[in-house]
Order: C-alpha cells, then sequence, then structure tokens
C-alpha cells in the first residue's frame, strides 16, 4: 500500500468528545475526571514535575559542571556580506552599524565572519575577525583593525 492508494475517508473531521453528556457515550456524569479527588475539582491537578509531595527528581539529582553562561563575553557578529551596502572608504565599528540598523544593540564586542561576498573597501574596527573575513576585506585593500 502507498499514500497514493490509499481511498478518502467517509468522514475526515474527527468528532469532539462531547463530555457530560448522559451515560452511554462513557463521558456523562463525571465527564471522564473520576470521582472525587483533586483531578476532579475545577482547577485542580499539579504542576509539572510534582511527585505527591516527594522529592522530585529535579530537585534530588546534584547539581554537577560548571556552566559558563555567567562569565562569557557576547559579541555582536556580522557577516562580511552585510557592508556591501556602505559607501567606498567607510569606517565601520560597533556604533556606525547599530546607527545604520544592521544591530540592533551594543554588546561586549563586534566580531566579523567571512560568510558572502564584498564589494566594497573599508575600513572595519571590530574585536575580532575570521581569517576568511580578513582575507576577503585586504583582498579590496580594505583595512582591519583590531580594537579590545
Amino acid at each position: 500500500m502507498q499514500l497514493h492508494n490509499i481511498p478518502a475517508s467517509r468522514n475526515p473531521v474527527k468528532a469532539t468528545k462531547r463530555r457530560g453528556r448522559g451515560t452511554a457515550t462513557g463521558q456523562g456524569c463525571t465527564s471522564g475526571r473520576g470521582h472525587k479527588g483533586q483531578g476532579a475539582r475545577s482547577g485542580g491537578g499539579t504542576r509539572p514535575g510534582f511527585e505527591g509531595g516527594q522529592m522530585p527528581l529535579y530537585r534530588r539529582m546534584p547539581k554537577r559542571g560548571f556552566n559558563n553562561k555567567r562569565f562569557r563575553t557576547d559579541y555582536n557578529i556580522v557577516n562580511v556580506e552585510k557592508f556591501n551596502g556602505f559607501s567606498e572608504g567607510d569606517v565601520v565599528n560597533q556604533e556606525f552599524l547599530i546607527k545604520n540598523g544592521v544591530l540592533s544593540k551594543r554588546k561586549a564586542g563586534l566580531r566579523i565572519l567571512g560568510n558572502g561576498e564584498l564589494n566594497v573597501k573599508l575600513t572595519i574596527e571590530a574585536d575580532g575577525f575570521s581569517k576568511t573575513a580578513r582575507e576577503k576585506i585586504e583582498k579590496l585593500s580594505g583595512e582591519c583593525k583590531v580594537i579590545s
């Protein structure tokens, strides 16, 4: 059997379960909630991870290892293809990119990556350049200034 050989179903829309409508449906009376207890009450139920008062698994497990997220330096990352809209000889730095709408906010530094083509000679001031980005900028006799 293949997908294009499957016959169309007579009723492709599945009927919703109509709860609380008599006993013949199996969803009447208690509407599938059982008798009494926390799950039967409106607004009842427990939060995810709750284990009935037992110490939950996420609290039983030891906290191990080191995460650098609090201490890392967060850089704005821009590819050289974004610089093609600028005019010849511009000095491009983080403030210039924010002013021209390439970046939305200032971060700890600026790194330039080499994705795409560059058609304009520019002087770029950044905290770091990838090898390919540096090659593409210097191929057009542009300048890469490392600031930090």
